[in-house]
C-alpha cells in the first residue's frame, strides 16, 4: 500500500510482541500607522541607538523583519557594540553567548526578568564576529546533529528571543528593535537548532506585535501540514515516526493500552470503537490493527474509529489539522480488509471538541469504547478556568472503558503564565527540545519531511493556548472530572522500553510510581507524558 511503503522499519517493533495579535492594544509605542521605507528606514533605525525610541523606530523594525531584505553589515556594526578583538571568535555552531567576567549586575537576585536583560547584553556582545563566521549560514545544517547545546550557554537563541520578549512586554522600544535586528542577521531555516529557533521565535515575536495578515502567513520556505501536499503530509508523518519517538513512543503506548483493556473485557462477542481526539492523522492504527489480527482468540467482531478531525478553538494549533484533501480512511480499510479486520471508520469534519456527546459519536452500549486524547485538549480555551474539566465530564458521561491521555509535558508552576514574557519563554524552550530532537534524528542533514515537521512544531509560539498546563493540573482535573489513575501493563511498558532503543541514546522513559504515568524525555528535560484514566464510580466532590 502506497502510504505504508516507507513504514517498513517502523512496524516491527510493535508487531514483534501483541502487547508490546489581539494584543496589540496593550503596547502603545506599536503603531501600525506609521510607514517608513527604504533610505529613511534605516536611517532611523540606525540613529535610534544615539536617541531617545519613538513609535516609528519599533514600526520600522518590523516593517524591515517582515522583508527578505537584509541591511547592510554597516547597519549592523553601528547598531551592536563591537567585540572585544582580543576575545576568541565563536563559529556557527559553538556557543555564543558568554557572560563576561568583567560583567557585574548588582541587581542579580531581583528575579528572572533581569537574568534574561542580561543574557541579551551578553548574546549580542559577540554577534558582530559571529556574523562574519555564519555569511554562509545556508550550509551550516552540516553536522548539526552532533551539536550538543543542552546547556543554557549553548543556547544562543533563546538568550535572545527570552530578552525580546520581556522588552515588549516592558514597553522598551530601543531595546526591542536592537534584539529583533540582532535575531534577523542569524535567523535561518537551513542552519543548526539555534538559528532555526531564532528563525522561528523571530516570526513569533513579530506575529504578536502585528495584527498584518501578512505577518501570520506562512513565511517564505516554511511549510505546514495546512499547506503540504497530502501524499507527502503522509509520507513526512511515516518518515518522522521511523526517526523519532516525538508521537511515535505516545502511539506505541496508547496502542498497547488498548490491548490491555480489551483484554480485560471476557465478553469477547463485543465490538471495539475507539475515539480519535489525536494527532497522529491515521498513523497510529495500522498498527493497532495488525496487533489485533495477532490476538488470542482473534480480532473483535467490529473494530469502530470515531476521528474527531474537525475544528478546535484555535484553528492553527499545532499537529491537529492536516492539509485539505487528506483523507487517510480508504487506504487504511483496504489495509484492514487485507489482514481479516472488519473495520468501520467515521470522520467527523468541522466538529469542535466542545460540542461532543454520545450521540454524536454514535456510541452504545453494546460495545467497549476507548478514548484516546492525544496532544489536542490543551487546546480547549484556556480563559475559561472551568471548560477544560466540563469536557472531561462529557467525556466520562459516555463510560468509556478507558480514557489514554498523552499531552505535553512542560512541568509548569509559575503563577503568572498570562504575562507574555513568561508564557513565551516557555514556548521556546519547549521548542528548542523539538529542532534539537529533530537535528539529532535526521542527523543533522536538510530534508523537506524535516521542515514540514519543524514548521508544524513551531506554530507553539503563535499559540496562545499552547502549553499552559502541566502534567499535575491534568492529574487534578482527570480526579475532578470523575476519573481515577491506572498504571499501565508490563506490556506497554516494555514495549516503551523496546521502542526507545531504535532512536537516540538522548532519548529515556521515566515512570512514576505514584500514578503510574510513562513519561518521555529529551536529555533529561521532559518532553511528554502518557496516562491511563478509569471510571471511578466513587462519589465525586462537586
Amino acid at each position: 500500500m502506497d502510504w505504508l511503503e516507507d513504514s517498513v522499519s517502523f512496524l516491527p517493533s510493535f508487531l514483534d510482541d501483541p502487547y508490546q495579535s489581539a494584543e496589540i492594544s496593550g503596547y502603545p509605542w506599536w503603531d501600525e500607522r506609521q510607514d517608513i521605507i527604504g533610505h529613511d528606514l534605516l536611517h532611523t533605525i540606525n540613529t535610534s541607538v544615539y536617541s531617545p525610541p519613538t513609535t516609528a523606530t519599533v514600526t520600522a523594525t518590523a516593517t524591515i523583519i517582515t522583508t527578505t531584505t537584509s541591511p547592510p553589515d554597516s547597519t549592523i556594526s553601528n547598531l551592536l557594540p563591537l567585540p572585544n578583538s582580543s576575545k576568541k571568535r565563536k563559529t556557527a555552531d559553538g556557543p555564543i553567548p558568554k557572560t563576561s567576567q568583567n560583567h557585574h549586575n548588582p541587581r542579580k537576585n531581583q528575579g528572572r526578568q533581569t537574568n534574561q536583560v542580561e543574557d541579551g547584553d551578553t548574546a549580542v556582545e559577540e554577534v558582530v564576529a559571529v556574523r562574519k563566521t555564519v555569511g554562509n549560514k545556508r550550509n551550516s545544517g552540516k553536522g548539526a546533529g552532533n551539536n550538543n547545546c543542552n546547556n543554557k550557554e549553548g543556547r544562543w537563541a533563546e538568550q535572545l528571543l527570552n530578552p525580546c520578549a520581556t522588552a515588549i512586554t516592558e514597553g522598551n522600544c530601543m531595546r526591542v528593535q536592537h534584539l529583533l535586528y540582532v535575531l534577523h542577521e542569524l535567523a535561518s531555516l537551513t542552519g543548526d537548532a539555534n538559528h532555526r529557533l531564532a528563525f522561528h521565535g523571530l516570526r513569533a515575536l513579530t506575529h504578536h506585535l502585528s495584527s498584518s495578515p501578512s505577518v501570520s502567513a506562512p513565511a517564505a520556505g516554511c511549510v505546514t501540514f495546512s499547506t503540504a501536499e497530502p501524499r507527502f503530509f503522509q509520507k513526512s508523518l511515516i518518515k518522522f515516526s521511523e526517526v523519532s519517538p516525538w508521537f511515535a513512543f505516545p502511539n506505541n503506548i496508547t496502542n498497547s493500552c488498548i490491548l490491555q483493556l480489551l483484554n480485560e473485557e471476557n465478553d469477547r462477542t463485543r465490538s471495539l470503537h475507539i475515539l480519535d481526539i489525536g494527532v497522529s492523522h491515521g498513523i497510529q492504527w495500522p498498527i493497532l490493527l495488525e496487533a489485533l489480527s495477532r490476538r488470542l482468540g482473534g480480532p473483535p467482531p467490529l473494530v469502530r474509529i470515531t476521528i474527531i478531525a474537525g475544528t478546535d478553538q484555535n484553528n492553527d494549533t499545532a499537529f491537529s489539522k492536516g492539509p485539505p484533501g487528506d483523507n487517510f480512511s480508504t487506504r487504511l480499510l483496504i489495509y484492514a480488509k487485507s489482514i481479516n479486520i472488519n473495520l468501520e471508520i467515521n470522520r467527523l469534519d468541522n466538529q469542535p471538541l466542545q460540542n461532543l456527546n454520545a450521540q454524536i459519536i454514535n456510541s452504545s452500549e453494546d460495545e467497549t469504547l476507548i478514548i484516546c486524547a492525544q496532544f489536542r485538549l490543551h487546546h480547549l480555551n484556556h480563559n475559561t478556568p472551568n471548560e477544560r474539566t466540563e469536557f472531561l465530564k462529557t467525556l466520562r458521561k459516555m463510560e468509556p472503558k478507558g480514557i489514554i491521555l498523552s499531552e505535553n509535558n512542560t512541568e509548569c508552576s509559575c503563577s503568572n503564565c498570562g504575562n507574555f514574557a513568561c508564557g513565551f519563554s516557555r514556548k521556546v524552550e519547549y521548542l528548542w527540545r523539538f529542532l534539537e530532537s529533530t537535528s539529532s534524528a535526521f542527523k543533522g542533514r536538510e530534508s523537506e519531511e524535516r521542515r514540514l515537521m519543524e514548521g508544524e512544531a513551531a506554530k507553539g509560539l503563535t499559540n496562545r493556548g499552547e502549553m499552559n498546563e502541566g502534567k499535575e493540573k491534568w492529574c487534578e482535573r482527570m480526579r475532578g472530572a470523575g476519573f481515577m489513575g491506572e498504571s499501565f501493563g508490563e506490556e506497554a511498558i516494555d514495549g516503551g522500553r523496546a521502542l526507545l532503543r531504535k532512536y537516540d541514546s538522548n532519548w529515556e522513559m521515566r515512570v512514576e510510581e505514584k500514578d503510574g504515568f510513562v513519561g518521555l524525555w529529551w536529555k533529561g528535560q521532559p518532553v511528554s507524558f502518557c496516562s491511563l484514566w478509569k471510571l471511578n464510580h466513587q462519589p465525586t466532590p462537586t
